[in-house]
């Protein structure tokens, strides 16, 4: 009932006329000012400057910087399937049963019989579909701005290495790209996922992280990893990296920072020589994995090209429309 001072019963003093419903839908608009300037940028961006997603075509509806649609990003899932301990790699079924046999850590096969010198290599998604896109136009169409979600990835691997073992005390180390290929590209992929990471990471609190990715360097470009055997990758890695600042690492927790955990052989050389330079241990994070079914159809469709009578290397041409495909991944 209405009294004398027009004010609806059941209004809060010095409230608009109104009943509690229609107040309550007025704070909320009132106590959230944020959230109305950021509607109303959002609506002037993609008004006056619309943009489309760079993976899938579909219109940016927000103000961000990510060049990736929010339903893009929330496709890029993180893997479900029995990975290794070690390395990450997706257990088969003999590795499976292997490990019912025993209590410690399931470890695939290659890990079991040549154990890297990395304490454990850990991943985001598999390296496909959005992903692999994603990645793709980081490295080789220059939208460094993919940095940002991709990023923000890493940093949920690391948060997960860290709840499981990882100290939080850690000198970060991007994978060095040879001098002449970061020229030819502009910049370093990993450093970029890495400054992210580290933002992010910083953000929550409780981490002290040193940034080193000049303590090592790449000495020399390295022929594409597929079709190698396991020996014959060693072998292709072996002195391509160096550790020029060993002050930087000797006695520290060592995080290594790259966009893909391809086959392992990159991982496991920058490892012996961080270890050899004087860290503790080493960690690996990258944002995708190849698993080793999808590098085994690379192998493939790469000789079945070689042996129709066109040159190896136009399996690159095909399968990725001209550009490099994971080869250049950890």
């Amino acid at each position: 009932m209405d009294n004398s001072l027009g004010i609806t019963q059941g209004a809060p003093p010095g409230g608009p006329p109104g009943g509690v419903e229609e107040w309550r839908a007025v704070s909320r608009v009132l106590k959230s000012p944020g959230q109305m300037v950021r509607a109303v940028v959002d609506d002037l961006v993609t008004t006056f400057f619309p943009a489309d997603c760079r993976v899938c075509g579909g219109p940016l509806t927000g103000a961000g910087l990510s060049p990736l649609c929010k339903t893009c990003i929330a496709e890029l899932r993180e893997q479900t399937a029995e990975l290794c301990t070690r390395c990450g790699e997706a257990l088969d079924m003999d590795g499976l049963q292997y490990a019912r046999q025993f209590e410690q850590g399931v470890l695939c096969g290659p890990c079991r019989m040549a154990p890297p010198e990395f304490e454990r290599a850990a991943a985001w998604g598999i390296y496909e579909d959005g992903m692999r896109e994603a990645i793709h136009l980081l490295k080789y169409e220059r939208v460094e701005a993919v940095a940002r979600p991709l990023g923000a990835l890493l940093a949920r691997v690391i948060e997960r290495m860290q709840e499981e073992g990882m100290s939080r005390d850690l000198v970060m180390i991007a994978v060095p790209l040879f001098g002449p290929k970061l020229r030819q590209r502009g910049y370093n992929q990993s450093v970029l996922l890495a400054e992210e990471a580290e933002r992010r990471l910083r953000r929550s609190g409780g981490w002290r992280l040193r940034r080193a990715d000049d303590a090592m360097v790449r000495l020399r470009q390295t022929e594409s990893q597929f079709g190698l055997s396991s020996s014959a990758r060693r072998r292709n890695l072996r002195g391509a990296f160096a550790v020029k600042d060993p002050a930087a690492v000797g006695g520290r927790e060592v995080l290594l920072v790259d966009d893909i955990y391809t086959t392992g052989a990159t991982a496991r050389e920058c490892a012996r020589v961080l270890r050899q330079a004087g860290a503790t241990k080493v960690w690996v994070a990258t944002v995708a994995r190849a698993q080793k079914e999808m590098v085994a159809s690379w192998s493939v469709e790469k000789v079945s090209v070689a042996g129709l009578g066109g040159p190896a290397e136009s399996w690159v041409s095909r399968s990725t429309g001209g550009r490099e495909d994971a080869g250049q991944g950890t």
